[in-house]
């Protein structure tokens, strides 16, 4: 009987050392699953919802006694209102809104603010502040911020409706990478930025947040064109001429150098 009960032991003890061992591999996987879902930049816009409420007036008093109380005045509607051919225009569902100040400025702060025109975010229309009654939701891009000219305080938000299927226009920063490696950099030529954002027409689930460009390989008179870019199939660049340059690598001229004395 003393042999069966050490045979158990050491049976349940062979059990528990692998139950432990396969939970420690779950625990890893599941750690680096949860990295790579952080990280990935395509999910950036599910991070954030904007919480705003409607405006019943609108006017110059009005807006600057939302702004003392800490809220933004914004304004949400279809892209097609923006038309100028009225035949073109799509229904508009404009809403008159504030928005948290505090939120806005944190989810700015997040996203950086060169691609916070280029980011969807999901919008929530509620009742009142901290109300739990939702009035409208939708997945809305920024297009416009207005600031004051000398303290840069944000005054007004523009957005539009970027639901899925939706066309719109968006012009998407452009990063430029590998300057450190860049051959015509080495050489003593200098980087030319000619282009930080392009002009596209896309659906709306389509839309980058930058567009990278790499510039490693670049020697001095080198050039990264329009045309050059890859994006998605969808994605159609609004430029009369796609064979302008985007950046360059120029040569460094002297001006007026020194005779050489012999």
């Amino acid at each position: 009987m003393l042999k069966t009960l050490i045979s158990l032991t050491d049976s349940t003890a062979q059990t528990l050392v692998k139950s432990i061992t396969v939970s420690d591999q779950m625990f890893r996987l599941w750690r680096g699953l949860k990295t790579v879902v952080r990280t990935s930049p395509g999910n950036t816009h599910h991070y954030h919802t904007i919480q705003a409420i409607p405006r019943e007036c609108t006017g110059s008093r009005i807006s600057s006694r939302d702004r003392a109380q800490g809220r933004i005045p914004a304004v949400v509607f279809s892209q097609g209102l923006l038309e100028k051919n009225p035949s073109n225009r799509s229904p508009s569902r404009k809403q008159i809104l504030t928005a948290e100040r505090k939120q806005i400025r944190s989810i700015i702060k997040s996203v950086q603010l060169p691609f916070f025109c280029s980011t969807r975010f999901q919008l929530q229309i509620r009742a009142g502040s901290g109300s739990s009654v939702l009035l409208e939701s939708g997945t809305v891009l920024p297009i416009k911020i207005h600031r004051d000219e000398e303290s840069g305080k944000i005054l007004n938000l523009v957005f539009v409706w970027a639901d899925e299927g939706t066309e719109l226009k968006v012009d998407v920063p452009v990063v430029f990478k590998g300057l450190e490696d860049c051959p015509g950099l080495k050489k003593g030529g200098y980087f030319k930025v000619i282009r930080s954002s392009l002009m596209f027409q896309c659906p709306a689930e389509h839309i980058p947040q930058k567009i990278e460009v790499d510039v490693s390989k670049l020697d001095v008179d080198g050039r990264v064109l329009m045309h050059d870019i890859e994006v998605h199939p969808s994605m159609k660049l609004l430029s009369k001429n796609e064979s302008m340059p985007i950046c360059k690598i120029a040569p460094t001229y002297i001006e007026n150098p020194e005779p050489i004395k012999v």
